[in-house]
């Protein structure tokens, strides 16, 4: 017993002497994905940069409606296709999300969003007539849609397209996170497009520090003016706003969220919302949401969700910009 106890002493002395830290170094992978930049931080002993790449080209053969071969594609042409574990879980995620927002967010306004030159049909700078407008708005409803026992989508009207872009990369950034953790790392910040998906602790050992983007409008390149830092660490981070992606149809500057209620761009007096919820599709979906809604509205819906907290940018009345938090919203470092 005494030699064993002895063993372990020594052992230990030998460790705190010479190689026994565990720590795994950091490392960064980024690039061009889904037409927006990457950036991932991660601790691992081994690179995990081929396992980054096959999990983003799954999410892409499933969610891509920029991607012919997907499976969302084939849905929106109507072919049978049973839809893979991906495609249901952002389906019946965004059906969640559009009940709780009242019907705001609904992937189902994709020929809305073709008609005003944001999808797949590429750019127009004249507006939709009033006409081809009333005609589109009678093809959404994710809620009047489903996916039957066989595994194939039933859509509303044969018409009916399905645009995931608004939760795709909230969901893409969850599963890379996901496809870490069963690799061994804890410690992680995953972020695709401005949604980010985190996880145990940064480089410095504390939580990880996020920078939300002020609503700087450019259309042309991405402007970071530091709106705030806030500390999280196992959750999502979304934020929705028209600042960056807009067109000037007819002589007017029209921002890529799609009102499902009127067939038209958004304006809501919002400017950007950022949400932090357990997962980033759903912060992802609800920052959509947000950009659709009235303020008072926004903050209800995020307020009744468990775990789920927002900060919104709006004009202010004497400062450029006024901000609301709602409970829960970390501290923000100004």
């Amino acid at each position: 017993m005494k030699k064993l106890s002895f063993a372990i002493v020594a052992a230990m002395i030998a460790c705190m002497m010479h190689s026994c830290d565990t720590r795994k170094p950091f490392r960064s992978a980024e690039g061009m994905v889904w037409n927006t930049l990457y950036h991932i931080t991660y601790a691992s002993n081994v690179s995990l940069d081929d396992s980054i790449h096959a999990v983003m080209k799954r999410v892409e053969m499933s969610l891509s409606a920029f991607n012919d071969s997907s499976v969302v594609s084939r849905v929106n042409r109507n072919e049978s296709v049973v839809v893979d574990s991906m495609f249901r879980k952002v389906f019946l995620e965004s059906q969640r999300v559009s009940r709780v927002s009242g019907g705001a967010f609904d992937p189902t306004v994709g020929a809305l969003i073709n008609l005003w030159g944001f999808g797949t049909k590429g750019h127009d700078t004249t507006p939709p007539t009033e006409a081809q407008v009333d005609s589109a708005m009678q093809l959404v409803g994710i809620v009047d849609c489903r996916i039957d026992s066989a595994g194939c989508v039933v859509k509303k009207s044969p018409l009916t397209m399905i645009n995931f872009s608004a939760i795709a990369k909230g969901y893409g950034a969850d599963e890379i996170g996901r496809m870490m953790r069963r690799n061994g790392v804890d410690d992680y910040m995953i972020e695709i497009g401005g949604e980010i998906a985190t996880g145990g602790k940064s480089p410095r050992g504390t939580l990880w520090r996020v920078r939300i983007d002020a609503p700087v409008e450019s259309a042309d390149s991405i402007i970071h003016d530091n709106m705030g830092v806030v500390e999280v660490t196992d959750c999502g981070i979304a934020t929705s706003g028209n600042y960056r992606n807009f067109r000037v149809i007819d002589g007017k500057s029209m921002g890529h969220t799609i009102n499902p209620f009127t067939g038209e761009p958004a304006v809501n007096g919002i400017l950007s919302a950022t949400v932090i919820a357990p997962e980033c599709m759903t912060a992802d979906a609800l920052a959509t949401a947000c950009m659709i809604m009235p303020l008072d509205s926004a903050v209800a819906m995020i307020e009744s969700q468990k775990g789920v907290s927002a900060m919104f940018v709006t004009a202010g009345d004497t400062t450029k910009w006024a901000v609301h938090h709602t409970a829960g919203f970390p501290a923000v470092e100004y």
